[in-house]
């Protein structure tokens, strides 16, 4: 009874993975190990646990569009002007310890979203925290703040996002009310946290796209200062409806 009721005061105590992991010791072939070998491996198993559970986490919080992309999916054979080199290097994810940018433009179809969701994806697996978010998305969730006295805390919540994706920018005009929100987050993460920028518009065109000279000033400068670029071309990878990177 001793190590039943031993496994029943671990996961009392939410060590899942030391409870399992004694478990596992005394049905299968590890009796015979010493006390240190057995509590190194109930240790190895709660630590394996408990980042499995909060990688779960990070990706659920991440709401990423395509939840299976994966860096290790990307089509390079596609022509679209996608560097396997200087991709790979993006998914170390040093830009983003770095506070760096990322700017993905191209025509609708070559997989903009799909890759930035694939890094997105990587992230999560280095640990850091991640949220992608159409620009309607964002507007919605920021007037509702506004009304129940909630923004200075969204604000923050995303000011502090490791990784922020925004996706369909300059695709819709902005209201004046959305140009300011739109400053006052990319203010609150300029040069500490890294956003990801999605757009069907080449960057030479964003000042134009963006509506109110002064503001997109302000904006553009924090977002295309210390930023990579991947600048994607070509046709439409879309394949009967499948997903760019499973088009044959």
């Amino acid at each position: 009874m001793l190590i039943p009721g031993l496994i029943d005061r671990l996961t009392a105590l939410k060590l899942h993975g030391m409870a399992k992991a004694l478990s596992d010791i005394e049905s299968g072939d590890h009796r015979d190990l010493s006390f240190s070998d057995r509590l190194s491996l109930m240790i190895d198993h709660e630590e394996s646990s408990r980042a499995s559970r909060a990688l779960t986490r990070r990706l659920q919080a991440a709401k990423l569009r395509h939840s299976s992309a994966a860096v290790e999916d990307v089509n390079f054979r596609r022509k679209r002007g996608l560097s396997r080199t200087s991709f790979l290097a993006l998914a170390r994810c040093d830009w983003i310890r770095s506070g760096y940018n990322l700017l993905i433009t191209g025509p609708t179809g070559i997989g903009k979203t799909w890759l930035a969701c694939a890094l997105g994806q990587r992230a999560c697996r280095e640990g850091f925290s991640v949220r992608y978010l159409r620009l309607p998305s964002l507007f919605e969730m920021l007037m509702a703040a506004h009304g129940d006295g909630s923004f200075p805390r969204l604000l923050e919540r995303l000011g502090k996002t490791s990784l922020l994706i925004l996706d369909e920018f300059g695709l819709y005009s902005m209201t004046k009310d959305q140009r300011r929100d739109l400053a006052e987050l990319i203010e609150e993460r300029a040069q500490l946290r890294s956003t990801v920028v999605i757009s069907q518009l080449k960057v030479e065109d964003w000042h134009q796209a963006f509506g109110e000279p002064t503001l997109a000033d302000a904006i553009l400068d924090r977002l295309v200062h210390n930023a990579y670029r991947l600048a994607l071309d070509g046709k439409s990878m879309r394949d009967a409806g499948r997903p760019p990177e499973l088009a044959s």
